[in-house]
């Protein structure tokens, strides 16, 4: 079959082909954008997670600058400003309490006795003011403390616990109001320059308590984003049993997180003391509901395990503008306490149902079907008058590792004519001997080992699913040669990370070029790009000289097998759900250009591989079903069936059958290697020549098969010369 012509002829065709071809080019152009795609790709997004908590932040300030008179006043602004600073601390402790899968109610009477001890020891003690301030951040952290150790260390249910000593704070700041109120009142306001700064004093007209409150959410967001003991905290929050076996120390986490927690709330409780020089046993009073709302209103689940320092800055500072906003329209405090209640009540409701469905709600909007439309596919009937017609080449095959090897992708042989295949279970295979009866485990990847190939030196690299690209030297250590690549700057998903390295050859000069099927599923995700059938995938080449890796070719439809040519001027990549192979130029006056090579085959083109007779190997992993090519054209109806049908029962690409094919080099197909039985080869995923015989993989196959070519010449291999081995390598 020639390569089908990139453009279409208008004189050649009649006019209704190419009215049709045009109508067609014209639904592709219209399903290639979608909105949907855009807000899948932002949900998928960790800093969208806040974007309705953002957006009630900036509903209810513009509401209650609309409807309160002098609401956006700078006299006001300011006033709000330092109020926010002291409760968005409070509000950042607690947040990194729940985060951890704890919570304190005790917040509101810690905050109250820190407030009565500064003051205490400022004017009646006498202490200097700095003395003053650090024994009340000790002080909090001590009470933070004091829950640390009830929580994790005596396994008290963290709001039972914090419930109690909310009581025993509150009393203690009952008991100093009655015995020390009065003297505090007699002796006036701290007359103090560094007090009087630190309460409304300012750094280049900016309040302090803003550059505080500016400070501590940079340390906290990055403490929490890129510590070791902020992932520790999140991994604690999302399940402690699975932090314990990953070798955290859960009690030590919780604790810190409980003194981070009183440590802030001492700090607010200065700021407050500096700010406003009295007391009363009501301060404070109820202020633990009300972080706990702003905490919640920012997008912090109770489960644990998931927030953000930013995201705790967003709900205080709504609530702190209801507040204010209400407190100018001289509404009672019973009402806003009641406002408060409802807000807690429907935010929680909508956080536990969020969290329940939220990944089917995603992958609901994620998947974002395209148009495709294909051609009548080729004849494949046993009796067809096609080099597709199905006969029986593959059925008696010799099995090699029967039983012992799960799913052999790719399979590759050294000089030593020793067999090497890949494993499900992240093992490289090597088989020798006579009929290769001799099985050892040559390497441990770690990851689904997909396409293999030799490199100069003798080291097999491996494209490992969801890993990257490594390397496996003739000892068996492997090596990372690459897991990223160039990032893609207009996109929303970040592309940088490899998500599903599939197939790769090596170029004359030891550049490896090597596809990524898609960078919007993971390995094991793979299906649902199939179904989507968008440009995710793409060309890359890592140099192993420079160490560099690049992204030389985009948009591809799920790309698979990759061949360089004989010539080595340019590289052949197998676009699966396409049913066809592209030929991307690499030197030579044609270089950076993208043609069509093979098109309209009857199957999903898989790995690719030169012949010894200086044509390809091909291997089509599945065969094309007049149902799913029309389901294709239909976009719409595969986006329905997703959303309304159960998982189990979505029509897929048809993958239980396949077969070989062999294209020569002007694109033409020269004949095919089939198994109608499926007995010996279920799938074929892989094929590679070898001294006159052809090596068979599968990814659902449980051996490799090997047929014998009866017009191969005897001695081709495709692997190097003898594998280099190093002396210091023997003696590791």
């Amino acid at each position: 079959m020639e390569a089908m012509a990139a453009t279409v002829d208008a004189t050649r065709w009649p006019r209704t082909w190419v009215a049709s071809r045009r109508r067609d080019r014209w639904k592709e152009l219209r399903w290639r954008s979608s909105v949907q795609l855009v807000l899948g790709e932002l949900l998928e997004k960790q800093w969208m997670e806040p974007a309705i908590s953002l957006a009630v932040l900036i509903g209810v300030t513009t509401c209650f600058m609309m409807a309160v008179p002098g609401m956006g006043a700078f006299d006001n602004v300011i006033s709000t400003l330092r109020e926010l600073s002291e409760f968005a601390l409070v509000a950042i402790g607690m947040a990194i309490v729940v985060i951890s899968g704890g919570i304190d109610l005790s917040v509101g009477s810690m905050f109250a006795l820190n407030n009565y001890v500064a003051l205490l020891l400022g004017l009646i003690v006498g202490l200097p003011m700095w003395l003053t301030t650090l024994a009340v951040l000790l002080l909090g952290c001590v009470m933070g403390a004091s829950n640390g150790v009830l929580v994790a260390y005596l396994k008290a249910k963290p709001f039972l616990a914090t419930m109690v000593t909310l009581l025993v704070y509150r009393g203690i700041t009952n008991l100093l109001d009655e015995h020390f109120s009065m003297s505090i009142a007699a002796k006036g306001a701290i007359q103090d320059r560094f007090w009087s700064w630190f309460g409304t004093g300012d750094v280049l007209a900016v309040p302090t308590a803003i550059v505080v409150l500016v400070m501590t959410v940079l340390i906290g967001h990055v403490m929490l984003s890129r510590s070791r003991l902020g992932w520790h905290i999140t991994a604690v929050g999302a399940s402690r049993k699975a932090a314990r076996h990953a070798g955290i120390d859960v009690e030590r986490v919780l604790l810190l997180s409980y003194v981070f927690s009183g440590f802030l709330t001492a700090a607010a409780a200065m700021l407050y003391a500096a700010r406003v020089n009295s007391l009363s046993p009501y301060t404070a009073l109820g202020m633990e509901f009300a972080v706990l709302t702003a905490v919640v209103l920012g997008g912090i689940s109770l489960a644990g395990g998931n927030g953000t320092v930013p995201r705790a800055l967003i709900g205080a500072a709504t609530i702190s503008i209801l507040s204010k906003g209400l407190l100018l329209m001289n509404v009672g405090g019973e009402t806003y306490t009641l406002i408060q209640a409802v807000i807690l009540l429907v935010v929680v409701g909508t956080d536990i149902k969020w969290a329940k469905n939220r990944a089917k709600a995603i992958q609901k909007i994620y998947i974002n079907p395209t148009y495709l439309y294909f051609e009548p596919a080729p004849g494949i009937a046993p009796d067809a008058e096609s080099p597709f017609a199905i006969n029986n080449r593959l059925s008696n095959s010799f099995p090699i590792g029967l039983g012992v090897v799960e799913g052999p992708e790719d399979v590759v042989l050294d000089s030593q004519a020793r067999l090497y295949t890949g494993d499900r279970r992240g093992w490289i295979w090597r088989f020798s001997g006579v009929n290769f009866d001799k099985a050892e485990i040559f390497a441990k990847i770690g990851g689904m080992p997909l396409g293999l190939q030799w490199d100069n030196d003798g080291n097999l690299v491996i494209c490992v699913g969801g890993m990257g690209l490594y390397s496996v030297d003739p000892q068996g250590r492997v090596t990372k040669l690459t897991d990223e690549t160039n990032r893609t700057w207009y996109r929303l998903k970040d592309d940088s990370r490899l998500r599903l390295a599939d197939d790769l050859d090596i170029a004359s000069d030891g550049k490896i070029y090597f596809s990524e099927a898609s960078v919007r599923f993971e390995a094991h995700d793979w299906i649902e790009d199939g179904l989507e059938g968008r440009r995710n995938g793409r060309l890359i080449c890592y140099d192993p000289a420079t160490k560099t890796t690049r992204t030389v070719l985009k948009r591809l439809v799920f790309p698979n097998g990759i061949a360089v040519s004989h010539d080595g001027n340019s590289v052949l990549i197998g676009q699966t759900w396409l049913c066809r192979i592209l030929r991307y130029w690499i030197s030579g006056p044609k270089k950076s250009k993208t043609e069509v090579f093979v098109d309209n085959l009857p199957g999903y083109v898989d790995n690719i591989n030169r012949a010894s007779d200086g044509n390809y190997w091909v291997a089509l992993v599945g065969i094309r079903s007049p149902a799913f090519d029309l389901a294709y054209a239909h976009p719409r109806f595969r986006r329905r069936m997703m959303k309304r049908v159960p998982r189990d029962e979505w029509l897929y690409p048809s993958m239980n059958n396949g077969c070989i094919i062999k294209v020569a080099e002007n694109g033409r197909v020269l004949e095919s290697y089939w198994d109608p039985t499926g007995n010996s080869h279920a799938t074929v995923t892989s094929m590679r020549e070898h001294d006159g015989y052809l090596y068979i993989g599968g990814l659902n196959n449980n051996r490799v098969g090997r047929i014998e070519l009866a017009e191969a010449g005897r001695g081709y291999s495709a692997a190097p010369a003898e594998p280099v081995v190093y002396p210091e390598r023997l003696e590791g």
